[in-house]
């Protein structure tokens, strides 16, 4: 009997692996979103802005005047659990703020 033709050969040859690869997925990112009101000023939102993200006034100011203009403006974009922080911060500062897929 040869080595090749023995049962535990044969079993050996006819093994196939197979291997998976795995991609690491990225997390989508999230859009922080601030809705105009018709209460809040444009002063105490420019000041939210620059409190919370750390904007500089004239970054500030813009987005504001972009709520002010066309009712709403994305403020921040990255991870899911951060924009959570910051949406739960501004409602906190009494903004209307809401949380979005940055895709949508």
């Amino acid at each position: 009997m040869r080595v090749l033709d023995s049962p535990l050969a044969v079993q050996k040859q006819t093994e196939t692996e197979t291997t998976t690869a795995v991609l690491p997925s990225l997390a989508r990112p999230w859009n922080v979103v601030v809705h105009d009101d018709p209460i809040t000023l444009m002063v105490y939102v420019t000041q939210v802005f620059m409190e919370v993200f750390g904007y500089p006034e004239p970054r500030a100011r813009e987005l504001m005047l972009e709520v002010h203009q066309t009712g709403r403006a994305v403020v921040w974009t990255g991870g899911r659990e951060p924009a959570e922080a910051y949406v739960q911060k501004l409602i906190g500062r009494h903004l209307r703020a809401t949380l979005e897929t940055a895709d949508a």
